[in-house]
């Protein structure tokens, strides 16, 4: 009956094992299939302008990425303590008899044991290494976007003032421009004044000198009047019937 008794007791150790490792291999499944989910969102979030839906799936695969991790950290622990009961099963006197056979089937569930934990460790290692990654890169993004908005403002505001200047300088040269017109006309006109009163002062000494030539300037000079006045009553009269005309 001890006997019977202990082959049952192995037996359910044996039957625990194997379903903890059963679970196990479906859980790790899904936690590497997670994981690859989590990279390839990350990929397409790249190459995406909207970063709304990508960062709500991304928060989901994160809370069940902890989630899966808490549990299969618990099976593990499970199956450890199988094993560890298993273990001690071997060294009761009443197995020593079964001992060799005993000890590969125990080994055998210790390299199941170990391989899980090792898988579960390198694909959590790798899913907190992409995100620390990609948490990083989302952050230097966020840096450049932010830099390259503050130089757009920056690169509008110096065009405007470049412009500005610009404009200032053109106006400025525009009055030295009017000024120097100014000043050249200013001198031209000066200088034809003075040729001018030479003329006259010539003139004036001439006929001072021959009063014929004085007298022949007069009558040019009435002459002159005299025709401005005709010109200028020929006009008015004109004027005068255009208007009635006009309002007739």
């Amino acid at each position: 009956k001890m006997a019977g008794g202990s082959s049952n007791y192995w037996e359910d150790l044996r039957k625990q094992a194997r379903q903890l490792e059963n679970e196990l291999d479906l859980k790790l499944v899904s936690f590497s299939k997670l994981c690859t989910s989590y990279s390839s969102s990350r990929e397409a979030r790249r190459g995406d302008s909207s970063d709304t839906t990508p960062l709500l799936n991304n928060s989901t695969q994160d809370r069940m990425f902890e989630t899966m991790a808490v549990e299969i950290e618990q099976l593990l622990t499970k199956l450890t303590g199988v094993n560890d009961k298993m273990a001690e099963y071997t060294s009761t006197p009443g197995a020593a008899s079964l001992n060799a056979a005993l000890m590969h089937t125990l080994q055998r569930h210790r390299d199941i044991l170990q391989d899980y934990t090792h898988e579960f460790h390198k694909t959590k290692a790798n899913f907190l290494a992409i995100r620390e990654r990609e948490d990083l890169l989302g952050s230097v993004r966020k840096d450049i976007e932010t830099y390259k908005s503050a130089s757009g403002v920056n690169n509008r505001r110096t065009e405007l003032f470049l412009k500005e200047h610009e404009h200032l300088r053109n106006s400025d040269r525009l009055i030295d421009d009017t000024i120097s017109i100014a000043m050249a006309t200013k001198e031209n006109m000066t200088s034809q004044r003075g040729l001018l009163k030479s003329i006259q002062s010539r003139v004036n000494t001439l006929a001072n000198r021959f009063p014929a030539i004085n007298n022949l300037i007069q009558r040019i000079n009435l002459r002159k009047r005299r025709d401005s006045l005709i010109l200028g009553g020929v006009i008015g009269v004109c004027t005068i019937l255009l208007l009635l005309y006009a309002f007739h």
